[in-house]
């Protein structure tokens, strides 16, 4: 009782002062990297479209919820890539609304690629303060509704080849801050710093192991670490464990179905550092790939 008490408290703190500081949490990024850098458009060089859900926290009241669906292709003999992006963030009483376009462009390095990223949107931001219940209901910044849209652009790079994956990101490069009275400014967002790395490990014909690293960074908050292990089993079949900051830890499952479906679930569990285990989070994909131009390649499983 007391733990959920500390972290309504949290949540509300978050809701005056720095009501949106981080982005979307994400456990499915490796399977779709274009969550977090631009750079991914058209990389695999089909057409690729997914939907994620994710809950975190189930069962908390105000926990977050994300809502993702995002399309990408290559264009031009592969060479580029264009994509969209839209986004539906909510945590308590507040909710982050992002359309994204992205564009990448690659350079064949013989066996090796590199690929260049930006993107370019708008983010609403909006606070329902009216579904809160303050101590002092006549406070002027627990009532009504703000609602602020600003501009968004961000950028990436991604180095790979058929053995590793290392890609550096900042999805949104732009600082946003808003008024709530003449009197009273918030931070809407602080920029976010990625950086990750896969390797892929080929036991035998069948069976494939990717570990992969995901660091993240923004101002005022300690380095973020996310560390995974995966294991594939006839280029269809994909298990994985990963902890984040030692302070969670999931299990992550994937199926093809063919070579144009894929679907994938995550299940974490929280330590008492974090809200505590018995309030878990979920999270679900379901992705399409398609070879929808001359140039797209076949649908043959690609390590990244």
């Amino acid at each position: 009782m007391r733990r959920s008490l500390l972290l309504l408290v949290f949540f509300s703190v978050i809701s005056i002062c720095s009501w949106a500081q981080t982005d979307p949490l994400y456990a499915q990024y490796l399977n779709n990297p274009l969550l977090i850098n631009p750079a991914y458009s058209g990389l695999n060089n089909h057409f690729t479209a997914a939907a994620s859900y994710r809950k975190q926290w189930a069962g908390f009241d105000g926990s977050p919820t994300t809502f993702n669906v995002n399309g990408h292709t290559s264009l031009l003999d592969n060479k580029m890539g264009a994509g969209l992006m839209v986004v539906k963030d909510q945590v308590g009483a507040n909710s982050n609304t992002e359309v994204h376009a992205t564009y990448a462009y690659k350079l064949d390095l013989k066996n090796k690629y590199l690929s260049f990223g930006l993107q370019a949107g708008v983010v609403n931001f909006r606070s329902n303060n009216g579904d809160l219940n303050p101590y002092d209901p006549g406070d002027p910044l627990f009532t009504g509704t703000f609602n602020t849209t600003k501009p968004s652009f961000g950028a990436g790079a991604i180095f790979h080849s058929d053995r590793y994956f290392l890609g550096v990101s900042v999805p949104r490069l732009l600082k946003a801050t808003a008024s709530y009275t003449d009197t009273t400014e918030a931070t809407l967002y602080n920029r976010h710093f990625y950086a990750m790395g896969a390797y892929v490990i080929f036991l035998n014909e069948h069976i494939r192991l990717k570990p992969s690293v995901l660091l993240k960074g923004v101002k005022g908050s300690r380095l973020s670490a996310d560390l995974n292990f995966a294991a594939n089993l006839n280029e269809k079949y994909t298990a994985g464990v990963f902890t984040r900051n030692f302070n969670t830890y999931g299990l992550l499952v994937q199926m093809k179905l063919g070579d144009q479906y894929r679907f994938g679930y995550v299940f974490e569990v929280p330590t008492n550092n974090s809200v505590g285990a018995r309030f878990t989070s979920h999270e679900l994909t379901f992705g399409i790939n398609l070879a929808l131009l001359r140039s797209h390649d076949s649908l043959a499983v690609t390590n990244f």
